[in-house]
């Protein structure tokens, strides 16, 4: 099912796919995107921080991206943002973790700019195999309003 913007009603809650993250997963997007020993390394990562190999948190930001356009939620135009309010990492994501994502509407508006548009703030909130939080972030994504009722205020 299409969601447009009269379908994303404040409180709303969406649930994804899951994502099981592997120890070849997180070795390979940090080879390409934040290689650091804890990322590439078990036996570097064991004396770390994070005292054992663990995704990069872009790695975690690059999943939830999938799980949100894999979600429930499907829109019209696909998943555009307009940035991120916010974005915050809680745990290491480590091999064997099975992530999805929990994608709860905050607000929606309609844009004076771009009739036809709607502004839908989110809440998205990444869950581990504990069901605990490894990532937050808040977002506002592009959202078509239903045709019918666009047209209808021309």
């Amino acid at each position: 099912m299409t969601h447009y913007l009269e379908d994303l009603h404040p409180g709303r809650i969406f649930g994804s796919p899951h994502y099981t993250v592997t120890a070849e997963d997180i070795k390979s997007f940090a080879a390409a995107w934040d290689p650091q020993p804890f990322h590439l390394d078990e036996d570097a990562a064991k004396d770390s921080f994070f005292e054992g190999l663990a995704a990069s948190g872009w790695h975690t930001a690059a999943a939830t991206m999938r799980l949100i356009v894999t979600s429930e939620m499907t829109l019209p135009l696909g998943v555009i943002g307009t940035g991120l309010e916010s974005l915050a990492w809680h745990r290491p994501v480590r091999p064997g973790d099975v992530l999805t994502a929990r994608i709860e509407v905050l607000e929606t508006r309609e844009m004076r700019s771009r009739p036809g548009l709607g502004l839908a703030r989110l809440r998205v909130v990444t869950l581990d195999t504990e069901n605990q939080p490894v990532q937050t972030l808040q977002t506002n994504l592009l959202v078509p309003k239903r045709p019918a009722l666009a047209s209808s205020q021309d």
